[in-house]
C-alpha cells in the first residue's frame, strides 16, 4: 500500500521490481514470504520492518545501474566492531542468536542474492548489516494513536483536567502493552544519512519528528545553534530523558553500546549510581516468583 501515485512509481523505480512476489505474493513457499515468516518466528515485537529494509537495500542495489553509487552510500552509515556487532544482533535476536541469524542469512541468500553485494552474504558480513539496520534503523512515521496524543498534549486545559486526560493516556498504553506487547510507534523503518551522524545527548539541541506523518524526516532545532556547534539528538524518548544518570546509561549500553558523556551526566557524574523510580518498579516486577508469566520482551535498538 502506498499513499500516493508517485511513491508506488518511486518504490517501482528503485526496488520493488526485484521484491514484488507478484502472483506468489500469498505462497508462503516463496523465498521472500519464507524470510518475512522465519523473522517473525525469532523476532520481538512480531514485525518485518528491519528484514524488509535489509531486503530492500539489496533490491535498490539490484535494480540500480549504478551499483557503486548505492553501495557508497550505504558505507556511509555508522558501522560496529565485531564484538559489538554480536551484541546488537543477541539484542535483536534472543539468546539463540546464533543458529537464528544463520536460518535468516540462507533465506536472505535465497531470496535476494547479488554478486556485487556478496560479501553481504557471508556469515561476517550478513552479521554486519544486520547490526547496520539495527544501530542505524530509524523508525519512519507515527501511529494514528501517536497523533492523536501529539494533539492532546497541544490542548489547552485545566490543570485537573490535564492530570486526568494524561492518566488516561498513561492506562491506554499499558491495557495495549498487556494486550498486544510492547507498542510499535511507528510504521516502518528507515536509513537517513544525515539523522544517523547525529550523536545522542541528555540534553539535545534537536529533534527528530515526521510531521506530515510520512517518509520525510525532520530534524528540528529546540535551541539557537551556534556555527560550528554539534547538533545532537537524543536516543532517549522523554520519560527516560528524565531517568537518574546511572538508568539513562544503562539503556544506552544496552541499546546502543556506548557510556553517554553529554553536559547532564557530566554534570551528575558524583551522584550515586542509583536506579530511577521507575526503574526499581521494573526489577519488582522482575523478580516475581519464577511460576509467574512473563514473557520474553526484546527491542529494536
Amino acid at each position: 500500500m502506498y499513499c500516493s501515485a508517485e511513491c508506488r512509481l518511486a518504490a517501482a523505480e528503485q526496488y520493488h521490481q526485484v521484491l514484488c512476489p507478484g502472483p506468489s505474493q500469498d505462497d508462503p513457499l516463496h523465498p521472500l514470504n519464507k524470510l518475512q515468516e522465519a523473522w517473525r518466528s525469532v523476532h520481538y515485537p512480531p514485525e518485518t520492518a528491519s528484514i524488509m529494509l535489509m531486503a530492500r537495500m539489496v533490491a535498490t542495489v539490484k535494480q540500480a545501474k549504478d551499483k557503486d553509487r548505492w553501495i557508497r552510500l550505504f558505507s556511509q552509515f555508522c558501522n560496529k566492531m565485531a564484538n559489538e556487532e554480536e551484541e546488537i544482533v543477541h539484542k535483536l535476536l534472543g539468546d539463540k542468536f546464533k543458529g537464528q541469524l544463520e536460518l535468516l542469512r540462507r533465506l536472505f541468500t535465497e531470496a535476494l542474492y547479488e554478486e556485487a553485494l556478496s560479501q553481504w552474504f557471508t556469515p561476517d558480513g550478513f552479521r554486519s548489516l544486520f547490526a547496520l539496520v539495527g544501530t542505524n534503523g530509524q523508525g519512519i512515521g507515527t501511529s494514528s494513536l501517536s497523533q492523536w496524543v501529539h494533539a492532546c498534549d497541544a490542548l489547552e486545559l485545566k490543570p485537573q483536567d490535564r492530570e486526568q486526560l494524561d492518566a488516561f493516556i498513561d492506562q491506554l498504553y499499558k491495557d495495549i502493552e498487556a494486550a498486544t506487547g510492547e507498542f510499535l510507534n511507528c510504521e516502518g523503518s528507515g536509513l537517513f544519512v544525515l539523522q544517523s551522524c547525529c550523536n545522542h545527548s541528555c540534553v539535545p539541541n534537536a529533534e527528530t519528528s515526521f510531521p506530515e506523518n510520512n517518509f520525510l524526516l525532520h530534524v528540528t532545532a529546540l535551541e539557537d545553534i551556534k556555527p560550528g556547534e554539534e547538533i545532537c539528538i537524543s536516543y532517549l524518548d522523554c520519560c527516560q530523558r528524565e531517568r537518574s544518570r546511572h538508568s539513562r546509561h544503562k539503556i544506552l549500553r544496552e541499546n546502543y553500546l556506548f557510556v553517554c558523556s553529554c553536559p547532564k551526566c557530566l554534570a551528575e557524574a558524583d551522584e550515586p549510581n542509583v536506579t530511577s523510580e521507575e526503574e526499581e518498579d521494573e526489577e519488582e516486577e522482575e523478580g516475581e516468583p519464577e511460576d509467574a508469566e512473563l514473557g520474553d520482551e526484546m527491542t529494536d535498538v
